[in-house]
């Protein structure tokens, strides 16, 4: 499942669950939509508890591109320390630089801070 809101224009999106292998393309087409959509200047992705398995990681890097392309700064926060070294692993081996936070407060703080 995924939540959002839109607050001092930085787009915070929570993911509550985990995608599957098959639900990944959707959930990359939600959260594109949403960013290209709204047009934030920064994204924050919320991954509760243990929801970034391996198709979730995939999809944070995919948004990472658009973020890119896009020019919109982007954190990910991820209380796990195993989901955050995975992004961390996962992104280094695709050569993206992904800002990561413990703390979804520090994550997003740090958006809006950015983005004044």
């Amino acid at each position: 499942m995924l939540s959002h809101t839109l607050d001092r224009d930085v787009l915070v999106l929570t993911l509550h669950d985990d995608a599957d292998v098959g639900g990944r393309g959707t959930l990359y087409t939600r959260i594109s939509g949403l960013v290209e959509g709204c047009r934030p200047s920064a994204v924050v992705i919320v991954l509760d508890a243990q929801t970034a398995l391996g198709a979730t990681a995939g999809v944070v890097l995919r948004v990472q591109r658009l973020c890119c392309r896009l020019g919109i700064l982007l954190s990910v926060a991820a209380a796990s320390a195993p989901v955050r070294r995975l992004l961390e692993a996962n992104a280094e081996a695709c050569g993206i630089h992904l800002v990561i936070h413990a703390r979804t407060a520090t994550a997003v703080a740090t958006a809006y801070t950015a983005v004044a």
